[in-house]
């Protein structure tokens, strides 16, 4: 997997049009590109930065079926997601586990409450089911988690799902996709859509911004699948239509795993706001979030708020026995969920369906917006059929349900120069904070500690690419400033 081999790729068909190209190379357009190729299509990603840097690489790192959604009544998706979890977890096994949950309770109407909600999810989960929920008295609970606060407690109950590495999962579908044929090129993005006499989409005109070259693609169908971005490139088709997207943030704090201690996450169905809280074990640390903030304006590298990070702390503090403070962060991370504009659009963006929408324009292009991660199979199978039931592909058979992904992980210690080496040649990344952001993780993991790898970094792509040494000093200065966002003083 390089990207010389995928840009010979995409010359080869020069003058041959594509039967998908797909813009935007996060868990979407990933899972599009897959489920595409596996079934016949001549296929072609275009990603604007690295695969998965968007929101993709920025979640919560779960793979579940979305507790909180059976108090909203949305069964759709929880049975939808409760079944993808499931699917996923079998298909790549190497790159997720079962995670378990202990819910903390303080009043007996919160046993009846939770305990009959996850009952209910258990029974959704059918026979892809992760475990059985049950309630454990106040002394185990804090025999197993023994930080959690002892005041008021009086059981708890515990539940399972899944978790996952987001931006080596994104590299997974990759690799995947190329193998069974699928062209896909990071550094790419679109600037405009072709449109055919007439007036329907045609293709797209992109840009190698490694090369500044830029490129016209003829296509038979091109989909939209860049998240939060989608507006514009539905803008791109019609200027005067109406946005697609409604955004929100989510922000999520690192911290040592000395604040948690335990291989079991907290669950908190319900802060003073009404959210959702987490603390997870997550590659030796403990991940706490997250918050929903509705934005107005959305940006490449979104960054956390001020009043997110103390709401994340002061709900933390309250449960744990060690209260964190900012000096205790290790990292802080902000993604952006491309939340769907429905009927609802009026409401908060907590109560907004996470399910997926799909929308086809009167010239043919096709865009998927909202969804999450776990549910990523599902909504490429529906992208794809919707395309077929347009007459804009022939109809063959989605095969991805039991399609195992491609797990190799990269050989060496961590950030270890044979480490680094095997990942230049075969997971595509174009600049250092592609290697220590997504795939390592390390600025995520502990933003300080990432900082004295990234010369080390620079001087094997640069000898690995040869890139000059300027372009090792502008890449060093840009790390530094990128991971100064993420720690705090």
């Amino acid at each position: 997997m390089t990207r010389d081999l995928q840009i010979s790729e995409l010359h080869k068909h020069k003058d041959n049009s594509w039967d998908v190209v797909i813009i935007g190379g996060g868990a979407t357009g990933l899972g599009i590109a897959l489920d595409s190729a596996t079934r016949g299509y001549k296929t072609l990603l275009l990603e604007k930065s690295d695969f998965g840097s968007a929101t993709s690489s920025r979640s919560t790192k779960l793979v579940h079926g979305g507790v909180r959604y059976l108090a909203k009544g949305d069964l759709l998706l929880v049975i939808e997601a409760l079944h993808e979890r499931g699917l996923m977890l079998k298909n790549a096994p190497a790159n997720t586990r079962n995670q378990e949950f202990v819910i903390p309770l303080y009043s007996l109407w919160d046993f009846v409450l939770y305990y009959v909600g996850l009952k209910f999810y258990d029974i959704l989960a059918g026979n892809l089911s992760l475990g059985k929920s049950y309630f454990i008295k106040r002394s185990k609970i804090l025999s197993r988690l023994p930080m959690i606060r002892p005041e008021g407690l009086r059981g708890g109950i515990v539940y399972h799902d899944g978790q996952f590495d987001d931006a080596r999962m994104a590299i997974c579908l990759a690799r995947t996709a190329i193998k069974h044929g699928a062209t896909l090129l990071n550094y790419f993005p679109v600037g405009s859509l072709i449109k055919n006499s007439s007036g329907n989409t045609a293709g797209v005109i992109a840009t190698d911004t490694l090369t500044q070259t830029e490129h016209t693609i003829k296509s038979g169908l091109v989909i939209n699948a860049t998240g939060v971005f989608a507006d514009s490139v539905i803008r791109m088709d019609n200027p005067l239509v109406k946005p697609a997207i409604r955004p929100s943030q989510g922000i999520h704090i690192v911290l040592d795993k000395s604040f948690l201690e335990s291989d079991s996450a907290i669950m908190i169905p319900k802060t003073d706001d009404g959210r959702v809280m987490f603390a997870i074990p997550w590659k030796d640390k403990v991940v706490v979030g997250t918050t929903d903030t509705p934005l107005e304006v959305i940006s490449e590298e979104p960054e956390a708020l001020s009043h997110e990070i103390d709401f994340v702390l002061s709900t933390a503090g309250k449960y744990l026995t060690r209260a964190p403070s900012r000096t205790d962060i290790l990292s802080v991370f902000a993604g952006l969920r491309p939340l769907a504009y429905g009927s609802g659009s009026s409401l908060t963006t907590k109560e907004i369906s996470r399910r997926h929408k799909i929308i086809l324009s009167e010239t043919g292009l096709l865009t998927i917006t909202g969804g999450k991660w776990t549910t990523y199979r599902r909504m490429a199978e529906e992208a794809i059929d919707k395309a077929i039931k347009a007459g804009l592909l022939p109809g063959k058979r989605c095969i991805t349900p039991h399609l195992s992904l491609e797990e190799e992980s990269p050989p060496g210690s961590f950030l270890s120069r044979e480490q680094i080496v095997w990942i230049i040649r075969n997971e595509m990344p174009c600049s250092i904070d592609d290697i220590l952001v997504r795939r390592t993780r390390a600025l995520i993991l502990d933003a300080r500690k990432s900082l004295p790898a990234a010369p080390l970094v620079a001087e094997i792509m640069a000898v690995e690419c040869g890139h000059s040494k300027k372009w090792e000093e502008e890449q060093i200065q840009a790390y530094n400033q990128l991971a100064s966002k993420y720690f705090y003083e």
